[in-house]
C-alpha cells in the first residue's frame, strides 16, 4: 500500500481506543513475526496521565542535546500519523512509514492465515510494532516510548527498557482503567519491572501508596522528584526558569506552572541515564511539545490547548487565572464523548467571557448542542465546525485572547486551518 492507503487501513482498524484489546498476547506474536525488534532497542518507557507527552519530548531533547540518536514515540498525532514516530526530533517520513506498515500488516495477514493471532492488530499495536521495527532499524542509542493508555496491558509494555517514569497520575479513561485513583495508579505502575530503576512525579495521596508498594514488590530504585529543591522560579505565559538542586538553571520553554514539574521529572530522569548537567538544560530549554498552550497568531491572538480531561482542565484554569485574568477571553471548545465533558465545562467555561461550542471532525465527537446545553454560561454560541468557529473571531481586537481547546482532534484542526503545522 502507498501512504494514503496505508493510512486508511489504520483509520478503518477503529478508534485506538474503543478497539483497544487490553491483553499483550498478540502483538507479541506479531513483534516475534518481525524478528522483535523491540529487543534491539534502548528505551526509556513514560506512563501516567497528564505529562507524560510534555516529559518525553524534554527527555527526548535532552537525550539528543547530549548527542545521542534518539527515537521518541508519542500519541496521538496532531495532523499526520507519521508525527508518531520520530527520530532525531524530526517525524519520520511517509516512505519510511508506509514501508513499515506494509511489513507489519503483511506479518499480520500471514499469522491470521495460521491462525496464529484471533484478529489484525488493533490501530495502536499496528503503529507501535512500527516504530518498533522504524527505531530498531535507524540504529538508535536510546528510544522514548510514551504509553498508550494505561501501562500494564498497553502495546508498548513489550519492552524492557533502561528506565521507567511515571508522571502525575490523575482520572482519565476510568471506563477502561478504573474508578478510582488507586485502580489507575495500578495500570500504570504495570510497567515497573524488576531490575529496572524509576523515576516518579509528585502524585496525589492516593497515588503514591500504589506506585511505592508496586516499587518495593520488585525491589527496584526509584528517584523521586519531590526530593529535588525548586528555587528561584519565575513563570511567565510562555515557560519557566528555575533552579533544579544545586547544579541546573532549568529553562523550561513549555507555558503552564504545570510544566515546571514536568520539566523536573524529565531532569531527574535524564540524571538518571548518565546525562550531562550541561545538555539536561540545553535540551529541556530547546525542547518543543505542539498543541499544549501553543501560541499559533499573534493578531489576533490564538492560542491552542488540548485540555481534553479533568487534570489538563485544571491546568488551563491555572494559566488563565494567572495570565489572563485583564483580558476578554473567547474560549472555542469541542470535545469526545467519552471524555468528562460536564467537569471540564465547569472548570473551563467560567475563564470565559463568550464560549463557542463546535465539533471536531471526528466520528466521536460530541454534538456542540450538547456542550450548550452543558454550559451555564451567559454567552455561548454553537457552531457545527472549527471553520465556522473561527469565523466568529475572526474580527477580534486587541483586547481579545482566543483559546481553542479540549480535544486533540481540535486542536489538531486548529493548526491545520491556520499554518502551524507547516
Amino acid at each position: 500500500m502507498n501512504y494514503p492507503d496505508s493510512v486508511q487501513f489504520l483509520y478503518a482498524l477503529g478508534n485506538e481506543i474503543k478497539t483497544a484489546k487490553f491483553g499483550l498476547e498478540r502483538i507479541r506474536v506479531v513483534l516475534e513475526a518481525l524478528g522483535n525488534p523491540q529487543d534491539r532497542c534502548r528505551f526509556v518507557h513514560v506512563a501516567g496521565t497528564n505529562g507524560k507527552g510534555s516529559t518525553c519530548a524534554m527527555i527526548e531533547s535532552g537525550l539528543r542535546a547530549a548527542g545521542r540518536r534518539t527515537g521518541l514515540f508519542t500519541s496521538p498525532h496532531l495532523l499526520e500519523p507519521t508525527e508518531r514516530i520520530a527520530i532525531d526530533g524530526r517525524a519520520v517520513d511517509v516512505a519510511a512509514f508506509t514501508g513499515a506498515f506494509n511489513r507489519v500488516h503483511a506479518a499480520a495477514e500471514e499469522l491470521l492465515d495460521r491462525r496464529a493471532i484471533d484478529l489484525h492488530p488493533t490501530y495502536f499495536e499496528t503503529v507501535t510494532a512500527m516504530g518498533f521495527l522504524i527505531f530498531a532499524e535507524a540504529q538508535t542509542d536510546i528510544v522514548v516510548l510514551e504509553v498508550g493508555l494505561g501501562g500494564r496491558l498497553d502495546a508498548t509494555n513489550t519492552v524492557r527498557p533502561a528506565l521507567c517514569v511515571i508522571t502525575q497520575v490523575d482520572f482519565d479513561h476510568e471506563a477502561y482503567l478504573g474508578r478510582s485513583l488507586e485502580a489507575i495508579a495500578g495500570e500504570k505502575a504495570g510497567i515497573l519491572k524488576a531490575g529496572v530503576p524509576a523515576v516518579f512525579s509528585r502524585q496525589r495521596p492516593e497515588v503514591q501508596p500504589v506506585l511505592e508498594g508496586r516499587a518495593a514488590e520488585l525491589k527496584i530504585e526509584v528517584a523521586h522528584t519531590r526530593e529535588w529543591a525548586v528555587s528561584e522560579l519565575e513563570l511567565n505565559a510562555h515557560g519557566s526558569r528555575f533552579r533544579l538542586g544545586e547544579e541546573l538553571a532549568i529553562h523550561c520553554p513549555l507555558a503552564g506552572e504545570h510544566q515546571v514539574e514536568n520539566a523536573v521529572t524529565a531532569a531527574v530522569a535524564l540524571l538518571q541515564i548518565g546525562v550531562s548537567g550541561e545538555a539536561i538544560e540545553q535540551g529541556i530549554a530547546q525542547a518543543q511539545w505542539p498543541g499544549r498552550l501553543e501560541k499559533i497568531s499573534e493578531t489576533p491572538e490564538i492560542v491552542i490547548d488540548g485540555a481534553h480531561n479533568p487534570a489538563g482542565a485544571r491546568a488551563l484554569a491555572a494559566y488563565l487565572d494567572r495570565f489572563y485574568q485583564h483580558r476578554r477571553v473567547r474560549m472555542i471548545y469541542g470535545a469526545m464523548r467519552d471524555k468528562a465533558v460536564e467537569e471540564v465545562c465547569g472548570i473551563l467555561f467560567p475563564r470565559a467571557q463568550q464560549v463557542i461550542a463546535t465539533e471536531p471532525q471526528q466520528p466521536r465527537a460530541l454534538h456542540a448542542e450538547a456542550i450548550a446545553h452543558l454550559a451555564d454560561h451567559p454567552d455561548v454560541r454553537v457552531t457545527g465546525s472549527l471553520t465556522e468557529a473561527l469565523g466568529l473571531v475572526r474580527h477580534a481586537g486587541p483586547e481579545d485572547a482566543i483559546f481553542i481547546t479540549g480535544s486533540l482532534y481540535l486542536v489538531g484542526e486548529a493548526r491545520g486551518l491556520l499554518g502551524a503545522g507547516r
